[in-house]
């Protein structure tokens, strides 16, 4: 019984952090699509000149629907980019912004969360086999 309840609290904490990471990543994406695109005089041709922007964006949308299927590796990737974004965006240039700190930091928790989330899960059908 408390195993099952175990079960149940981690399933939930892992979709929640995957429905979440898929929020922002859309969001993101999005953003950096159109957020740019007026300097290359707007409509579809500023968004397509401006879609170099998005590609980072693009990775961690990948990432997030490989979490979606093999939560250990796709919590790794999630991880593992949010730490290079967090460094790239925040720590390489010279402006610190500390909104986007807090996005950059949300992405490796929540990356963290479905990784260890992913274990937990493993480890607890493991254990009912035996």
């Amino acid at each position: 019984m408390k195993n099952e309840k175990q079960l149940q609290t981690i399933r939930l904490l892992r979709k929640s952090a995957l429905i979440v990471l898929s929020v922002i990543g859309i969001l993101l994406l999005a953003f950096s699509l159109f957020s740019g695109s007026e300097a290359y005089g707007g409509g579809l041709a500023g968004i397509v000149k401006n879609s170099p922007n998005s590609l980072p964006w693009i990775v961690l949308v990948m990432a997030i629907f490989i979490a979606w299927r093999r939560d250990i590796w796709g919590g790794f990737l999630i991880t593992i980019f949010g730490g290079v974004i967090t460094y790239f965006f925040n720590f390489t240039g010279g402006n610190f912004f500390l909104i986007t700190f807090v996005v950059c930091l949300l992405i490796v928790f929540l990356g963290l969360v479905v990784l260890f989330s992913g274990l937990a899960l493993k480890n607890l059908a493991a254990h009912n086999k035996v």
